[in-house]
Order: C-alpha cells, then structure tokens, then sequence
C-alpha cells in the first residue's frame, strides 16, 4: 500500500506555487476518475483543464525511492500540477478504485522497465575514458593555471591598498579566459578576491578597509595554493590519462571537475543505507555566475558527519529544474554518494523515502555533538592552515548555556570554554543572532547548536555563526 503525507507532495513539487496549483485542483473537484492499480503500485486519475478531454495523470511507485510522475498535459514543469493533485487527493482519502492500468501507461512502465535494465548493465561495464581529448583537456587547464599565476602576480605587484572598482573589474575581464580552460573553480576563486573592491571606497573606516585587507591577503594566499597545487595535480595526470580524478581532497572540484555520480560510485565514495535530517537551508541568488543556488546542511545519522547537498540552477534554466527547500522529515537513502572534501563534504542521492522526525533521532543527532569546544578548536584551527580547505566549516556543538557577555552574545560549553556567535559568515546567508532574543530561555541551555565557525582575520580568533539548535522536541532553525 502506498504511504505518503502532505510532506511528501510538498517536498516532490519543483516550487510552491506547483505544489498549491495542484491542491487547488482538489479542492475544485477537478479530479473525475480517481484509480489505483490492483498491485497498489500505480495511482492514476483524469482532471479537467483547459481543453476538451481531461488530463491523464498518474504516479508510479513501482521503486518508493523514485516515484514516476506522468500526464498527457503540455505543462514543462515536472511533476505538474495535475500529478501533484493527484498525491493530494490520495493524501485527503479521497475514494481511489482499482482499475485497469490505462493501455498508454502500462506501455510506458515497460519501456522505463526496459531502460532501468539497460542502465543497471551499463553501469556494470568498464568505463571507457577517452585519452586524447582528456589530454588536449588537461593542457588547456594548465595553461589555464598559468594565466591565473600571472594575474596572481600581477595583483600582488599592484598591491592591495591599490585595488579599486576599476582595477577589479580589468581583472574580471581577463579571468573570463578560465572559464574557456576548463577552470570555473579557480575562475570563483579569483572572482571572490576582485568582490572585495567592486564597493571599496574611501568612505569606510580604517577598520572596514583593515578588514577588506585581511581578506584579501588570505585569498591571495589562497589563488598562490591553487596554482601550485592544482598545477602539480594535472601534470601527474597529464603523464597518466588512466590515472582517476583525486578522491582525498578538493582539488578536483576547485578546478572545476564535475563529478558525476557513477564516477563516485566507481571511486567508492558510496555509503548504503542511510538517514539523514537536515539541520538547516538557504536558497540565493549567485549573481556572478548567474544561477541560483540551494543549500542544505544535513547530519548523516549513522556517522554524524554533517554533510551539504547543493543544487545549481543556472537562470536560463531556472523554471525546469526542481528548487530544494526545507526538508522537516528523515529521509532514508539507500545510495549516498560523497564528494571528495573536508569536514562537509557535499552528498548526493538519486532516490529516497521519507519518514517522520521522533525523539529518538533527535538524542542521536545530539549524542553526536561535541562537548568540548577547546577540542573542536583544536580541529579547525587544523583544517584551516590548509589554504584550499573550507573557511568556513560547520560543527554541533554542545554547549551549556548561550547569553549576553556585554554587548555580545556567547556560547560556553560544562567547562566554562566559550565561543563568540557573530553575524558574519557566508554573505548569502541571513542574519540569526538577532534571533536568540525571540526564542524560549530553555533553549539556550543544555542544547546542541548547529553552527558555522568562521575566523577573524583581524583578531586571529574563531566565532561561530548559529544556524540551527537542537532540542529534545524539535530542530528550531535559524535559517530556512
């Protein structure tokens, strides 16, 4: 029997306003024949539109993990609303008979049938990687890296305190050329050095510009690293083309490797059988590469690890790809593939099923926070001396207590170790301290806080930025 709730809907439409289209059919009486096949595999229906002949629609859970949506509308959203109708009007008890499975979807369930077995046995065949273009790749990406040395240097003779608008925008131009070699990471990496000055002017403090300084320092440092590194990587796979992308670090991704799943999977990077539940999200607008993007911050309940997933929908494109959103059930994975990365890798998944938030998993994600803020202080302060790891990586911690020291708030832990929360950390994300005042006293005791810490370049310490706390009824977020 199939088994779905509200969530389940909310989270397979590609938007909310779908997801309240396709409510509104329900509520309309839209639906004139509401059916299930007798193996209760397959919902079907017909709903009125704007033609003469209602809609066929239907939703097929012959594998839970990845239901099929199909409808004979001209809708390019997928599923549409009339499918999502459907799961609502199943969801409300409305009357589903059984019936016999339309010929035009039982003859597409043996097509996608066919092509699912198909996909199995290709995925069991030696990959075959073709040598030369990888080659001709390769030394394009090199040449590459020497374009953004030079530019590196060139920004370094120019000197900080002599960047402007002007002189980064000359510099932005010239980086165009990274993205025709192959390069869109380091082409990022240098895009975030030249942002610092597109608003630098002479009307912020000393201490606004010491900052602007400070940052800019470390990404020079930064682009220097990404030079010799990735240099030293692409010419050990120049003189070997069989020799498979680098699995125990970034660097493969920092110039621009898009992995792909069977790559993952080939590699290993594959966990069976997991649960995850995410602890926080934020969807922005990535104005310099002209995409949105939406992230999710997820703990994977058989490890703790606190891993992303990140979904890039570039505008051209933006209205035929599913946006992510908040996510308040687990999902249970039977796949997951992991990315090559630091502290927070980003995950991946082809199908899922979901499952109601209890108590129990709540324990568990606490039981995986850290105590000891001195010891996760001991590990960042690790990770960070690695030029190309994230600066910004997420931790749970637990802590004691969280209130006003001055005019500042502070987490400490059962040993009296303490933490500044600030405001700064990823400039696409919302501010939460402000948040803190409007939440129940209970808790900002004896919880687990989900945050991100960051470091001051000016003072040499490290602050965290709250993202979410974890109680024993529910994950209170600060970020949607």
């Amino acid at each position: 029997m199939i088994s779905i709730d509200a969530d389940f809907v909310a989270a397979a439409a590609p938007n909310a306003a779908a997801a309240a289209n396709g409510r509104g059919l329900v509520l309309k009486n839209k639906f004139v024949n509401l059916h299930q096949s007798d193996d209760e595999t397959l919902l079907f229906g017909e709903c009125k539109g704007s033609g003469k002949s209602p809609y066929l629609c239907s939703a097929d859970f012959t594998n839970p993990e990845t239901v099929t949506y199909r409808c004979n509308c001209p809708s390019r959203q997928f599923p549409c609303k009339h499918s999502l109708g459907l799961l609502y009007a199943y969801v409300e008890g409305k009357p589903f008979t059984a019936a016999e499975v339309p010929a035009t979807i039982a003859d597409k369930r043996e097509k996608a049938a066919v092509r699912a077995e198909k996909k199995k046995a290709d995925a069991d065949k030696p990959r075959v990687v073709n040598k030369s273009a990888l080659a001709k790749k390769i030394k394009a990406q090199l040449a590459g890296l020497d374009l953004l040395e030079k530019l590196t240097h060139d920004l370094i003779k120019l000197g900080i305190g002599n960047m402007n608008a002007k002189s980064a925008a000359e510099i932005e131009k010239q980086a165009k050329q990274l993205g025709n070699a192959y390069l869109p990471g380091a082409q990022t990496a240098l895009h975030n050095y030249t942002k610092l000055f597109v608003d630098h002017d002479e009307e912020k403090n000393a201490t606004q510009r010491e900052s602007v300084y400070s940052e800019a320092l470390d990404q020079l440092g930064r682009l220097s690293s990404l030079v010799k590194q990735g240099r030293a990587y692409l010419e050990k796979r120049l003189a070997d083309p069989d020799l498979a992308p680098e699995t125990e670090s970034s660097i493969a991704a920092w110039l621009g490797h898009a992995w792909q799943l069977r790559e993952l999977k080939d590699a290993g990077l594959v966990q069976e059988n997991v649960e995850l539940v995410q602890l926080a999200f934020n969807a922005y607008d990535d104005v310099a590469r002209r995409e949105f993007v939406d992230t999710g911050v997820w703990m994977n309940l058989s490890s703790g690890a606190i891993q992303l997933t990140q979904t890039f929908r570039p505008y051209k494109a933006a209205k035929h790809i599913k946006a992510d959103d908040s996510f308040f059930q687990v999902a249970a994975v039977s796949e997951l593939c992991v990315y090559p990365g630091d502290v927070n890798p980003r995950i991946r998944w082809e199908g899922m099923t979901m499952r109601p938030l209890d108590k129990k998993d709540l324990k568990k994600i606490q039981s995986f926070g850290h105590a000891s803020f001195a010891e996760v202080i001991k590990q960042v302060k690790s990770q960070l001396k690695n030029p190309l790891a994230d600066k910004l990586p997420i931790y749970a911690l637990n802590f004691a207590q969280i209130g006003m020291v001055g005019d500042q708030y502070v987490a400490q832990d059962a040993k009296g170790e303490r933490l500044v929360l600030t405001e700064i950390g990823l400039d696409e994300e919302p501010q939460t301290c402000n948040l803190l005042a409007l939440l129940p006293s209970a808790l900002l005791k004896k919880q687990t806080l989900v945050a991100r810490f960051r470091h001051d370049l000016d003072t040499g310490k490290l602050q965290i930025k709250p993202l979410s706390i974890v109680a024993d009824d529910a994950v209170h977020r600060l970020t949607f």
